[in-house]
């Protein structure tokens, strides 16, 4: 095996970084505010497209916001199935500078190695800046429209958490619902999709490995849970003659670890990450118990018995407190597995180029997962300082960077080669 060398050129890839953090910066408190459909979020996109058309592409806005740069090396190439690399543009309020960024700028600069280094490549290759990827409307907005995984019903009713209709952001971008819906891509014009992100968890730093191989991203349910019992007073009401539905919720949450150990895999992740109690004072027996539970694992069947488990556990507790119990389904997304051809060539690319690396999953969603059914999918991750993300601390080491940068970069040219 070869000692690693390096191939990009990382000062020009974090120059870039730097600048888009720029938009939406917010020198309080260090964070990143540019949440999608916003106006800082589009001027963002227009200096990201201009990057693009400075590197030698075309570039533009699809209907959601997508800005798109294609190189065609070759006119007589203009049709052969092109390889995608994309990743998103927006962030969390208060997020870091690598989110998403980095799978864009990155490849940017596979384009500009390309382009000044004269190399035969054989396909189109595009670079896309997805919209509204953090779920401001509860979805994945730009990656569901390349896939043709939207409807018109969906983009006329999502509203963000403040009220504002998906629509009516849409429209103050410049965009419409309608023109939404033209942003699909044919799966049969797209050779491979490529992503390259931060891992944004603590599984490389504790494995002390710079870059992830991944082989797929977890499914997820989410469920939003109503304990109904009875509102009483706090002074009078003996301890066991009470319907409290905040023991219910206690009592379930003691019992996730038992859930997963009996029911799950080393995958499985189970989170309570909201409660609301009813009245919600603090002399008052809380009569109501809203929360939310979210499970995520890597089989299908998994979260099957995992969320029945749940199902029983919450039963029993319900009974035992004399509570009423239910329970509505938000959503359900299937696990999503990569191509394991396009996987194997990631892995065989980080062994070529000598890097210390790892197999594995991924817990958190991302763009690429939209197009694991429809075409050959990849996913690359960059170790995570902390394992921190979604924060103004979020940290990856520049020369773990430039190592996921290498692997993409490689494996973009064995795409556009074979």
């Amino acid at each position: 095996m070869n000692a690693y060398q390096s191939r990009v050129n990382i000062d020009r890839i974090e120059k870039d970084l730097y600048e888009l953090s720029k938009f939406g910066f917010n020198p309080d408190d260090k964070g990143i505010y540019r949440q999608g459909l916003t106006p800082i979020d589009m001027e963002a996109r227009q200096w990201v497209k201009q990057q693009f058309e400075a590197a030698g592409m075309e570039a533009s806005l699809d209907g959601v916001g997508n800005v798109c740069g294609r190189y065609v090396p070759k006119p007589e190439l203009e049709d052969v199935p092109a390889v995608l690399i994309a990743s998103h543009l927006d962030s969390v309020p208060a997020g870091g500078m690598f989110d998403g960024t980095l799978g864009v700028m990155a490849g940017l600069e596979c384009i500009r190695l390309i382009q000044e280094n004269n190399i035969t490549v054989n396909r189109p290759i595009e670079i896309i800046g997805t919209s509204e990827e953090e779920g401001r409307f509860g979805g994945m907005l730009g990656a569901q429209a390349l896939s043709g995984n939207l409807t018109l019903e969906w983009l006329n009713t999502a509203k963000d958490p403040a009220g504002e209709y998906l629509k009516d952001a849409l429209e103050q971008c410049g965009f419409s619902p309608q023109e939404a819906l033209h942003a699909r891509r044919d799966p049969a014009d797209i050779r491979a999709f490529l992503e390259l992100h931060i891992e944004q968890g603590p599984v490389l730093e504790m494995n002390n490995k710079p870059v992830g191989v991944v082989d797929g991203i977890s499914g997820v349910f989410k469920w939003l849970i109503k304990l109904v019992g009875k509102p009483d007073h706090a002074g009078t009401a003996p301890m066991n003659m009470r319907s409290d539905a905040f023991m219910g919720v206690a009592d379930f949450a003691h019992e996730l670890s038992r859930i997963i150990d009996e029911e799950g895999s080393e995958y499985t992740r189970l989170t309570i990450g909201r409660v609301e109690l009813k009245p919600g004072f603090a002399h008052t027996i809380p009569g109501e118990a809203h929360f939310t539970l979210v499970g995520r694992d890597m089989d299908n069947e998994v979260m099957h018995q995992v969320s029945m488990s749940c199902q029983k556990v919450l039963g029993a507790i319900a009974r035992k407190h004399n509570l009423k119990f239910e329970y509505d389904q938000l959503s359900w997304i299937p696990p999503r597995h990569f191509s394991d051809d396009l996987v194997d060539t990631v892995e065989k690319n980080a062994q070529e180029l000598a890097l210390d690396y790892m197999r594995m999953p991924s817990g958190a969603g991302h763009d690429c997962q939209f197009f694991a059914d429809l075409v050959p999918t990849a996913l690359i991750f960059v170790k995570s300082v902390g394992g921190i993300s979604h924060a103004p601390d979020e940290w990856s080491h520049w020369d773990d960077v430039q190592k996921g940068c290498d692997l993409l970069y490689k494996t973009l040219l064995d795409l556009c080669n074979e």
